[in-house]
């Protein structure tokens, strides 16, 4: 029976502010650090954080197979509620306790201690860790509000299809230099002490074993993006409508499924329940010989009353909302689903992928938003991510992830087989 130590916090710059948690799981001796996670989550309040940051180490020491946990916060309201001492009364607490009940009962046994703030430093480290970073979105988020382009469009879309969240600004435009700076120093406390032997090319992006110790094998994702659609061509919001794919489409699928084949040892493919992405799916499998399997988690964003608008149309539609959308991921499309929701079904999704298929070579084809959001939790990086990476039609990246909670980034938006 493993035992665990998690120590969670969170906060909020104004409460409510940008906030952000951070958690940290140790091993019974209180020494070894098993796993860390931080995110930063936009506007929200102290107390929202602190159960933020609860939900994600339990859900760290499910993922390392614990089942007595010792939970450590210097949050009383947590604590004390998770206990069943104190009453919910705030309702946007409710759904965040009984999410905690809910990882709570896959234990056998937990134990909910406070402790002074002093003595949970490296989980408050992490969650300002997480609300620095949410400082760069804030930048970007100001940037798009106040046509920071010179005149030129602000687009946050990719090149193709669905990417609802690509670019920022245009080419042309240039974010300020507060946010690289701040881009910078985030950088450099996320970068390694020491240097690697070897240099990762201009696609990859590594923070692997090689780096964090993490053991085990992994589950390593091969992340496909889907073929053009016709809404890919005219850059338009494609959530949950199901084009098919151009002939162009079907093309890029039939090209990335000869590359996946070439490259062997693949156990299973998993793709979203969409046509588009589906017949991508189709081609791989049949090219590997493999089983294909409809995940739903992996189903693109949900964007309500925008599908099928341009980034231009919506944000004339609905200026106000769509600004806001651009810089919380609490924020949800009208209509429709935030980043926030996105995540919580995609980090189920891999949960139900790295049981399923231990120390595996998995295909998983996908979309923009959902694709970005595993890369996402394989970083330990904020939403940040969302808006300044760019994820080509049916490109190809790469995610492992550890059975210890380490996790690695390969490969991202590889298109050198088109």
């Amino acid at each position: 029976m493993r035992a665990v130590i998690v120590e969670a916090d969170g906060g909020s710059r104004g409460n409510p502010g940008p906030a952000g948690y951070g958690a940290v799981v140790f091993a019974d001796d209180h020494v070894r650090v098993l796993a860390e996670r931080k995110e930063y989550i936009g506007v929200a309040t102290n107390n929202v954080a602190e159960y933020r940051g609860l939900l994600a180490g339990l859900a760290a020491a499910a993922e390392l197979g614990a089942r007595v946990v010792t939970v450590r916060m210097d949050s009383k309201l947590v604590v004390e509620q998770m206990s069943g001492r104190w009453k919910i009364k705030h309702a946007s607490m409710i759904p965040l306790a009984e999410q905690g009940r809910a990882l709570v009962a896959g234990f056998d046994e937990v134990r909910f201690t406070w402790i002074p703030r002093a003595e949970n430093s490296h989980a408050d480290r992490l969650a300002n860790e997480a609300m620095d970073d949410g400082e760069v979105v804030g930048t970007v988020r100001e940037a798009v509000a106040a046509g920071h382009a010179s005149g030129d469009e602000v687009a946050v879309r990719d090149s193709a299809a669905d990417d609802q969240v690509g670019r920022a600004v245009s080419d042309t435009a240039r974010v300020d230099d507060a946010a690289r700076k701040s881009a910078a120093q985030q950088d450099a406390r996320d970068a390694p002490s020491a240097r690697t032997t070897e240099t990762p090319t201009a696609q990859q992006v590594s923070h692997g074993p090689g780096w964090t110790g993490t053991i085990g094998e992994p589950t390593r994702l091969l992340l496909l993006r889907h073929g053009q659609t016709a809404l890919s061509v005219q850059r338009r919001y494609s959530g949950r409508g199901n084009p098919p794919l151009t002939e162009l489409g079907r093309e890029q699928a039939a090209r990335a499924a000869t590359t996946l084949a070439a490259k062997g040892d693949i156990a299973a493919v998993v793709t979203s329940p969409l046509e588009r992405a589906r017949a991508t799916a189709q081609a791989a499998a049949t090219a590997l010989g493999a089983p294909l399997r409809v995940l739903d988690g992996l189903i693109e964003t949900d964007f309500g009353d925008w599908e099928g608008l341009t980034f231009t149309e919506a944000a004339q539609r609905d200026p106000a909302l769509h600004a806001a959308w651009l810089g919380d991921p609490s924020v949800p499309a009208p209509g429709g689903e935030s980043f926030d929701q996105v995540r919580e079904r995609v980090e189920q999704a891999r949960r139900d992928l790295v049981a399923r298929y231990p120390g595996q070579n998995i295909v998983a084809v996908s979309h923009v938003t959902p694709i970005k959001t595993l890369l996402q939790l394989a970083l330990g990086v904020g939403p940040s991510l969302l808006y300044r990476l760019h994820l080509d039609l049916a490109s190809l990246c790469v995610a492992e992830f550890y059975p210890d909670g380490g996790a690695s980034v390969r490969l991202v938006n590889d298109t050198s087989y088109l």
